[in-house]
């Protein structure tokens, strides 16, 4: 679980509910297609229409994905799953309820675990389960009416809900962007936020430390990372005013503007009991045999927590740099290309952590569009290895491959004359000058200050026009000094 940070004297409490559009082809109790972008009305069958006579079939597609899910996060498969109806009334909703899951889930417990900084957390995950999604009420381009598309409607969702484990806006950004990495990564999402494919609804209360949980309120449908961050800070704060001003906090779903940075109360907050839950008659329970599971197991990708701890393991890297390495499946196959053409582990992971994405970050790119492949990042860090460039002259080379100005690493370094001196003579007799030039330097090093020998480094680089090898220098210089 999470610790604590308080604001202004009280502690957050943060829950979230994720929903995950899985990646079928059809919708999970009809064969219609959820392909996104379609003409309204197009892609809705019969049993998305809720006609009379119509029954819903569920799709093996969407289970199987589910199973994957549960697998992924060390939670229970539940052998025997029940299918429920909530009962609420909504133009977008023909049926008048929704097919979900309640008292049995198919996905129970497990656990997510992300980085903070460089502070590990682990969330609890209360469950997921199965179910269909609603269609759409659209209020633009219709002369001041409202028209209904159900093409969304049936689509497949995994509900991921977590523990109220989460203590901070930030935390929940990086809960949700962990969760969203391995639902691409297990393949059961494509995770396009602006389609819809992943959305957030984020449950914020806020108490003083030790009191009893305070009343929630519920964010719903925040599809960007930032957004979540903004809206909880903003929604945290207005329940503190609220508190500190005597008014008593009103269970509400809310949502957040992003335009005023603010979030509105849309309408009071109902309990379980208001959906009036009750097991769906057209649909069998849910069988999930240990054999299917086992199936589904010998069929997934290695996951990012085996991967994590391979590259502990085999590779020598500290655990939150490996996490890093993981974050997604593209960032983990960029990081095994530049391995396997040679360059050291630590080295890759630096300058993914650091270059790479500080330059894909500033330019919204994902890391299999990086100008920059995982080949050409070995040969550039293979001349920092054998001492044929500084590391300032690395980041240089690294700007003229990422903005297109030379392909070849060592083209770059010869045009731009980078290459550094390893001539020990050369460096020695130039040492011995600097030295000569700069005694009060060496005479406060051996009176014990370590600024001195800086001094003297910085001297002796000046004197080559930065060319001489820094770690070759120091290595010389010291043993001057004696």
């Amino acid at each position: 679980m999470s610790t604590s940070t308080l604001i202004r004297g009280y502690e957050v409490v943060i829950g979230l509910e994720n929903h995950v559009q899985l990646s079928t082809d059809s919708k999970i109790f009809s064969g219609s297609s959820t392909a996104f972008g379609a003409a309204p009305n197009t892609q809705a069958s019969a049993v998305d229409l809720a006609l009379p006579g119509t029954l819903p079939v569920l799709n093996r597609g969407a289970v199987e994905r589910a199973i994957r899910f549960g697998l992924a996060v060390g939670a229970k498969v539940a052998p025997l799953s029940i299918f429920a109806r909530k009962n609420y009334f909504y133009p977008d909703l023909p049926k008048g309820y929704q097919i979900s899951q309640f008292e049995i889930p198919v996905v129970q417990g497990g656990t997510v675990d992300f980085f903070v900084g460089d502070t590990k957390k682990t969330v609890r995950l209360t469950r997921a389960h199965l179910e269909e999604d609603a269609g759409k009420s659209l209020h633009e381009d219709y002369h001041g009416m409202s028209g209904i598309d159900l093409n969304r409607a049936g689509t497949p969702l995994l509900e991921i809900v977590s523990e109220p484990d989460i203590r901070s806006a930030q935390e929940a950004a990086e809960y949700a962007k962990t969760l969203h990495a391995l639902v691409m990564w297990l393949g059961i999402c494509d995770g396009n936020m602006q389609e819809g494919s992943f959305r957030c609804d984020v449950n914020v209360s806020v108490r003083k430390p030790g009191q009893p949980l305070g009343t929630r309120r519920e964010i719903k449908n925040l599809n960007s990372f930032r957004f979540l961050v903004d809206a909880v800070n903003f929604e945290v704060n207005w329940q503190i005013d609220q508190i500190e001003d005597g008014l008593p906090i009103q269970q509400a779903t809310v949502l957040y503007n992003p335009d005023t940075g603010e979030t509105r109360a849309m309408r009071s907050k109902e309990d379980s009991a208001d959906y009036r839950y009750f097991p769906d008659p057209d649909l069998p329970p849910l069988m999930i045999g240990a054999d299917w599971v086992q199936r589904v197991r010998d069929n997934m990708p290695e996951l990012p927590s085996v991967m994590v701890k391979r590259f502990i393991e085999t590779d020598g890297l500290p655990e939150y740099d490996a996490t890093m390495m993981t974050q997604s499946l593209a960032t983990a196959r960029y990081y095994e290309a530049a391995k396997a053409a040679g360059a050291a582990p630590k080295l890759v992971a630096n300058w993914v952590m650091g270059e790479i994405s500080k330059r894909l970050n500033s330019e919204g790119l994902e890391i299999n569009a990086a100008p920059v492949s995982a080949e050409t990042l070995a040969r550039l860090i293979a001349r920092i290895s054998d001492g044929t460039i500084s590391n300032n002259g690395a980041k240089q080379v690294f700007e003229a491959l990422w903005s297109g100005e030379g392909h070849e690493v060592d083209t770059i370094i010869a045009a731009k004359d980078l290459k550094q001196s390893n001539d020990t003579g050369a460096i020695e007799a130039i040492l011995d000058e600097v030295l000569a030039a700069n005694q009060k330097s060496v005479d406060e090093f051996r009176a014990g200050k370590d600024k001195a020998f800086n001094a003297l480094v910085g001297q002796a680089m000046k004197a080559t026009k930065g060319k001489a090898n820094p770690a070759l220098v120091n290595e010389l210089l010291k043993k001057k000094l004696g």
